[in-house]
């Protein structure tokens, strides 16, 4: 399961460059302001998440962490992308409403690295 996570939260990272170039090339002149602004706080969080959980899984290949840390790793990675997609649309033409789920995804990344956090503290040292 590790590796699978591994694979995932890289592919994660890898959307979060190309989205980034995207955003600063392609869209660059079509986007307003707060737009742009809305696009480069995606990726970036979409990229925090997806080396977060990269971290993660990493840690998990080499411990005890079992379930709980590979749930966290989920976690953090699902609510990084809920959280970068629900910008994403925002900043090319969603309906306001959508911002309103944005702060499910913020949760589960707060959640995620807190149950990590836990995972490791009760896997003991090593």
């Amino acid at each position: 399961m590790a590796a699978r996570l591994a694979a995932a939260a890289a592919f994660a990272a890898a959307l979060a460059v190309a989205a980034g170039a995207f955003g600063a090339h392609a869209l660059a002149a079509r986007l307003g302001a707060r737009e742009r602004e809305l696009w480069e706080s995606a990726t970036r969080y979409l990229a925090w998440s997806a080396l977060g959980s990269l971290a993660m899984a990493l840690h998990l290949v080499r411990s005890s962490a079992g379930a709980a840390g590979t749930g966290g790793a989920l976690t953090l990675l699902a609510g990084g992308a809920w959280f970068s997609l629900t910008l994403y649309g925002l900043a090319l033409g969603a309906p306001r409403w959508l911002g309103a789920l944005t702060p499910i995804g913020g949760l589960a990344m707060i959640l995620g690295f807190v149950a990590f956090a836990l995972a490791i503290l009760r896997a003991g040292p090593g």
